[in-house]
């Protein structure tokens, strides 16, 4: 049996599940960085189903819901309540150098992966420029 001995952590939650208040996005941590010519963001969600995940992208918003239901047993006594159930949703403002046209999507092991690259014209490139001696150079813009 579970036995739970933390009074004002039970406080703080129970505060929180009544003012439906969080201190911190627990139920979807993220990680974001940028690969090469990729931005990656991994989203953190254990025991949620991959078909109760929904990604949208609109314009420049990434929209992430996830559902999480429980997994008691008919008649199952719960003792303790520390996993967030319920839906989620997180929102990202994507940059315009970013194609949104392009985003992939994989989920492994709770974690939900999300790679969109980086558009074209965001890339950098060479600029030929000419002299007036009829010479080439090339120089990186």
């Amino acid at each position: 049996m579970l036995m739970m001995r933390d009074p004002l952590r039970q406080l703080d939650r129970l505060t929180q599940q009544v003012l439906g208040t969080a201190a911190h996005p627990a139920a979807m941590a993220l990680d974001a960085w940028r690969e090469e010519n990729e931005f990656v963001v991994a989203v953190d969600l254990p025991g949620v189903k991959a078909e109760s995940i929904d990604l949208d992208v609109d314009k420049n918003i990434l929209t992430i819901r996830a559902e999480r239901n429980d997994t008691l047993a008919e008649g199952a006594e719960l003792i303790a309540a520390e996993r967030p159930r319920g839906v989620f949703s997180r929102q990202l403002i994507l940059g315009e150098a970013l194609d949104t046209e392009q985003v992939k999507a994989g989920y492994d092991s709770g974690v939900l992966t999300v790679r969109i690259p980086v558009a074209e014209k965001a890339k950098p490139r060479k600029i030929q420029i000419t002299s007036a001696a009829g010479g080439q150079q090339q120089i990186n813009a």
